[in-house]
């Protein structure tokens, strides 16, 4: 299940394959998490970096009176926080969206990780792109109309899945309630429904139960005015042995 991992790290920055051996022996199997539950609250000691393996998990917020902001989303190989030890205290809470398979680091297995210079600079890499994503949320929130909000985190949720072996061709698993897709992009139930209802008639996607097909995606991406450059995948100069790693991480999640 680390695979994951490797390949995300890989569309950042090539790694040698000491490296990558590395990442075997720290990260380990990790533990399997129902869902619903809770990976870590708001307000508990920042002692261990979560690292997803399978499954979804999600970031959120919660205002006093219990709404509830959702704000970002964690697929297989993400870091929660890959410094968040620096810290004393969570500033946010994480739960498993679906069934997961979560690893706990401590400070000494990150220090590990960052002796090696490629997987410093991919680690980096890692966090910036989580940055960069927040970005692109408050941009999409803030700025975009309601149905392209929605669009904009379907594409995104298939880019990043796809990158790491868990989208089959245009089609992708995303155990999402609309309520939840609400939490995400501030908008009510309803208001998500239509949107999904709109890009269902206009055929910007298709859904039968928790998987979503993307029948024509320059036509999705052109409407959610999605651009994954924020995302920073290498596309250029990949070399065929990480190209057929991830090939092969597609075929073992079918």
């Amino acid at each position: 299940m680390v695979q994951a991992v490797v390949a995300k790290l890989l569309r950042g920055h090539p790694l040698p394959q000491a490296d990558r051996d590395l990442l075997h022996a720290v990260v380990g199997a990790g533990r399997s998490l129902p869902p619903g539950a809770e990976i870590v609250n708001q307000g508990d000691a920042a002692q261990f970096v979560h690292l997803v393996l399978e499954g979804l998990a999600y970031r959120y917020k919660l205002l006093s009176n219990g709404k509830r902001q959702i704000i970002g989303y964690l697929v297989p190989g993400d870091f929660c926080d890959l410094y968040t030890f620096v810290l004393e205290r969570m500033d946010h809470s994480i739960a498993a969206r679906s069934e997961c398979v979560v690893v706990r680091l401590k400070e000494a297995d990150i220090a590990m990780l960052m002796g090696r210079p490629a997987l410093t600079r991919a680690l980096w890499w890692s966090s910036l792109v989580d940055e960069a994503i927040l970005r692109e949320w408050l941009l999409n929130v803030g700025r975009r109309e309601p149905e392209r909000r929605v669009a904009h985190i379907i594409c995104e949720l298939f880019v990043r899945l796809q990158a790491v072996g868990h989208a089959s061709g245009n089609s992708f698993r995303l155990p999402v309630t609309q309520a939840e897709l609400a939490d995400t992009v501030g908008l009510t139930t309803v208001s998500v429904n239509r949107a999904l209802q709109m890009m269902r008639r206009a055929k910007l996607i298709s859904q039968v139960g928790r998987v979503i097909t993307i029948p024509d995606i320059p036509a999705l991406t052109a409407f959610a005015d999605f651009n994954p450059a924020y995302l920073h995948f290498r596309t250029d100069g990949e070399s065929e042995e990480t190209v057929a790693y991830r090939q092969s991480l597609s075929t073992q999640t079918r």
